[in-house]
Parts: structure tokens; C-alpha cells; sequence
């Protein structure tokens, strides 16, 4: 009997090893994954929602469906700002938001979103990548069990939609503003009112009158939330917002717990999330910014320099009381504001010399 159970062992272990030498499927499937993404995006919303779904599919795709992510929008497993929080203890293995949307666990969560007139998407993703951002990224993550990545960019914003016009500094004192992150605190110093609202509350807070003015993203975005029917003035430039930067944030356990090649991958998934994102946003944003002026009449302002300079006279205070709040925070500016000066240094030559050169004969 030993024999021949010996026997039928060694000649199902020969069968198997033939299988896999023709080609056919092992019989021991890799090991597959199943997470849930939770979103500060209210589902399937243009360039945001839709960045989350194609992060997710990228992340299925690439693995060969050993990781499966399936894709929750705000309010549907968990609400928008209790997103980070959910991925940190594991009801969710990952996440999609921006990362000024936790300062209240770090104020230096902020640096990794946006910063007013700081470092647009390019610069951003320099730093990111090659200017220690993400190691300061991860030491400061880690500490809520999370790994952060950079996961899609919506370039340089806009300012805003307001229903009088920002002519003086006075025109913003008393001004209820939804705005997020450091502008917002931007704009308290100048004597308006910010608040904090996630995407599927705002229009309906302007069309009440529960807010006065808003900002959310760019023409392609604002389009689609039907912002030029509660307000009638767009203002440029997006002083608040460079190149906000759009996150998403892994379970650190469930990270670590993948294989390395796995690891990888969903590595590599975000890094390509971030290029189709911005250049959706780039694409996208001149057409809606047409339709938005032709079709709905809207009127596109700029702010005047003395306004663009006194709010950056007041960012610059901001982001150095920031600095000062911890040491952690500290640490993530100095790093922050040593390549920002790089970044003007060269910006001046390379990028704004060429815009400027460019336009002297192809604008129209």
C-alpha cells in the first residue's frame, strides 16, 4: 500500500510539472487580493471620481487581476473626511483625497496638496520624486499607518466664483468662501470667512446663500458642477492652489503585507494616475473655459496685482506659522521652500521665458 500511494503521489506531482511546462495553468493560483478604495470624490465625478476609477483599473490591469480594487465615492461606505481615517485602521485598504484635507491630524499634511503661490504640478512632482517630498511624505504618513502617494494633479486652478466683483482687499472682508487648506486661512487673514465643504455640498451652500463665493478646481470640473448658475464672475489666477496635487493613500499593513513585485506595481500605477490626470485637466480645461464664456456668459476677471500681492504677503506669513507649529511641520517646510527657490530661479528662465516668448506670436 506504501508503495503505491508513493507511486500515485510521484505521478500526480509529474503531471503537474508537465502542465506547467506546456504552458497550461498551475493549479495553485496566485494569492489575489481584494481592497476597498474610499473617496473624498463624489462617485464617477469628471477628472476626480473618474481619476479613482482609473487608478483602480490601472491597479487591476497591471497586476493581472491579483489585486481587484473596488471603488467607493464619498458617502457610500464611509464620508468624504473620514476617508484617511478609515484606510488608517484597515476598514479600507486604500484611499483617494487631498492631503490638505487632514491637517487637522498634521498641518503638515498641507505641503503635499498645495500651497499658495508655491510649486505648480511640474514642480510639485520634482519635488515629490526628487526632492526628498516623498520621504517626508512617508515619515509623516507612517505615523497613521498609512503610505502616501502622489496619484493625479489637477494643474493650476482658479480662483474662484463670486457674485460681486473682488475689485480691493475690502471686497473680500465678510466674505463666506468655500475654500480648503492653507488658502483658506490665506483668506481669514484677509478678512473673509473660509469654509470647508466637500464637493457634493457646494453648489447647493452657493445656490442658498450659505456661502458667498467658492473656489473648487478649474473649468472642466466647474462646468460640470453647473457653477455658472449660481454665480456670475470667475476670477484667475488660482493663487491658492499652483498644482494640487491628488492623493492616494495605502493601508500601510496591506502595503507591506504584498509581495514585492505587487509593491511595484501599484507603485507604478500611481505614478501613471499622475500623468493621465493632468494631462485630462490640461486638455480639457481651455474647451470649458470657452463653453463657460461663450455658451453661459460667464465673465472671466483676473485679480488685480495689489490684491495677488498683499495674499501673498499673507501666504507667506501663513505657511511660516505653519512652520512653526511643530517639527515635523518644520521639516517638511524647509524642505518645501529650499526647492521653491530653485524652482523661481529656473521657472523665470525656462518655463515663464518660453510662455512669454511663445505668446508674442501665437496668441490670439
Amino acid at each position: 500500500m506504501e508503495r503505491r500511494s508513493f507511486m500515485k503521489k510521484a505521478g500526480t506531482g509529474a503531471i503537474i510539472a508537465g502542465a506547467a511546462l506546456a504552458g497550461a495553468p498551475a493549479v495553485h493560483a496566485a494569492k489575489k487580493y481584494r481592497w476597498k478604495m474610499v473617496t473624498t470624490w463624489p462617485k464617477n465625478f469628471p477628472g476626480l471620481g473618474t481619476g479613482a476609477n482609473h487608478l483602480a483599473k490601472l491597479i487591476n490591469d497591471m497586476s493581472g487581476g491579483r489585486i481587484v480594487v473596488k471603488v467607493y465615492g464619498a458617502g457610500e461606505l464611509v464620508p468624504a473626511f473620514e476617508s484617511f481615517d478609515a484606510v488608517s485602521r484597515g476598514t479600507a485598504e486604500i484611499g483617494h483625497g487631498a492631503a490638505y484635507y487632514w491637517k487637522g491630524k498634521s498641518a503638515a499634511t498641507q505641503f503635499f496638496a498645495a500651497v499658495p503661490f508655491g510649486l505648480n504640478a511640474q514642480e510639485m512632482a520634482g519635488w515629490i520624486h526628487y526632492g526628498g517630498g516623498q520621504q517626508l511624505w512617508d515619515e509623516l504618513y507612517g505615523q497613521f499607518n498609512l503610505k502616501p502617494f502622489a496619484a493625479g494633479s489637477t494643474g493650476v486652478q482658479m480662483g474662484g466664483w463670486f457674485n460681486k466683483e473682488i475689485n480691493t482687499m475690502d471686497d473680500l472682508k465678510g466674505l463666506k468662501m468655500r475654500m480648503p487648506g492653507l488658502g483658506a486661512e490665506v483668506l481669514s487673514k484677509a478678512g473673509a470667512t473660509p469654509v470647508s465643504l466637500p464637493g457634493g455640498e457646494i453648489f447647493p451652500s452657493l445656490q442658498s446663500g450659505a456661502i458667498d463665493a467658492t473656489e473648487w478646481v478649474g473649468p472642466y470640473n466647474d462646468l460640470a458642477f453647473g457653477f455658472y448658475r449660481v454665480a456670475k464672475y470667475y476670477y484667475w489666477p488660482g493663487w491658492h492652489e499652483p498644482g494640487t496635487v491628488l492623493e492616494s493613500f495605502v493601508n500601510k499593513k496591506a502595503f507591506e503585507g504584498l509581495p514585492k513585485d505587487l509593491q511595484a506595481i501599484v507603485t507604478a500605477a500611481m505614478g501613471a494616475a499622475y500623468v493621465d490626470m493632468l494631462s485630462e485637466f490640461t486638455t480639457k480645461n481651455n474647451s470649458s473655459l470657452v463653453e463657460l464664456v461663450t455658451k453661459h456668459n460667464v465673465v472671466l476677471k483676473r485679480f488685480s496685482d495689489d490684491i495677488l500681492k498683499k495674499l501673498g504677503q499673507f501666504s507667506k506669513e501663513v505657511v511660516e506659522g505653519v512652520a512653526e507649529q511643530d517639527a515635523m511641520s518644520k521639516k517638511v517646510y524647509d524642505s518645501f521652500n529650499s526647492f521653491r527657490k530653485q524652482s523661481i530661479s529656473w521657472g523665470e528662465i525656462g518655463e515663464v521665458g518660453f510662455s512669454l516668448a511663445r505668446a508674442l506670436t501665437f496668441k490670439s
